[in-house]
């Protein structure tokens, strides 16, 4: 028993350590990423300048401005976590005939991507590390120097990316069903980025616009772990946070197995 687990823990570090490596082989795409989320922040400074100065009003749905540029500059910093490529990956392995060969390899399918995006989300936490201090240095971010609060917002954000991609396992699925996926993957990505927090904190949404935010699990990616760090969320509800959060992960996470073996089901290989 403990020497397979030990066998299975050596398959997935290894899996694991690929993902650093196929990272730093596309390095103009780092740098393209790092210019384009430099400008996008500039961009969203003025742009909520702006709006404080023309409302004339200290806060707006409850936030200061520095909270604002707080919360925006982060969401900007971890924004590209929500892109996924599981519904295109899926699809593609579909069609080109992949998806048997992946099957029969001696590891979990769900398991291998789940190693493989854990892997990615401490990558890009260490690659955009600078970006926090080009934030600080150019636009005013300001971070807190508690540390209890700092291990509220990571503990939060490993949640959310799980959550996050047990959702998009069982959002994948749907590459089973149907021949073309682009359409679904655009559509995926716009709603996740509004109700995640991506572009504005959920609290200044409407009251009807946040009930529909909850009912869904994108929250739990972004603007959980962004409003505990930048205090829009108390640090003493982040017990409650995590609770919601650990609903939603034991929820996907059976959910999203059932519906792909379900889904296996119905396989049809268009090519090879």
């Amino acid at each position: 028993m403990l020497s397979t687990l030990r066998r299975r823990a050596a398959i997935y570090a290894g899996i694991a350590a690929m993902v650093p490596k196929n990272f730093l082989a596309y390095s103009i795409w780092v740098w393209v990423e790092l210019f384009t989320q430099v400008l996008t922040m500039a961009i969203m400074t003025f742009f909520w300048r702006a709006v404080f100065a023309g409302a004339g009003s200290a806060t707006i749905g409850g936030l200061t401005l520095q909270q604002m540029i707080n919360y925006v500059l982060i969401a900007q910093i971890l924004a590209p976590m929500l892109e996924s490529r599981f519904i295109l990956g899926m699809n593609h392995l579909l069609r080109e005939g992949q998806i048997g060969v992946e099957l029969l390899r001696p590891v979990d399918l769900q398991g291998r991507y789940l190693a493989e995006n854990l892997a990615e989300l401490a990558t890009d936490m260490v690659f955009k590390a600078p970006l926090l201090f080009v934030a600080w240095l150019l636009y005013g971010l300001e971070l807190p120097a508690s540390p209890l609060r700092w291990l509220a917002f990571l503990a939060a954000l490993l949640l959310g990316r799980v959550i996050f991609f047990c959702f998009n396992w069982l959002f994948a699925s749907l590459a089973f069903y149907t021949t073309e996926t682009w359409g679904l993957s655009v559509l995926y990505e716009g709603i996740g980025k509004f109700f995640s927090g991506a572009l504005l904190p959920l609290t200044i949404l409407p009251i009807w616009l946040q009930a529909i935010a909850a009912a869904l699990p994108f929250a739990q990616v972004l603007f959980a772990p962004i409003a505990l760090l930048t205090g829009i969320t108390p640090l003493s509800e982040a017990p409650r946070v995590f609770l919601v959060q650990l609903a939603w992960l034991a929820g996907l996470a059976v959910v999203s197995r059932r519906v792909f073996g379900r889904a296996l089901r119905r396989v049809t290989v268009q090519g090879g």
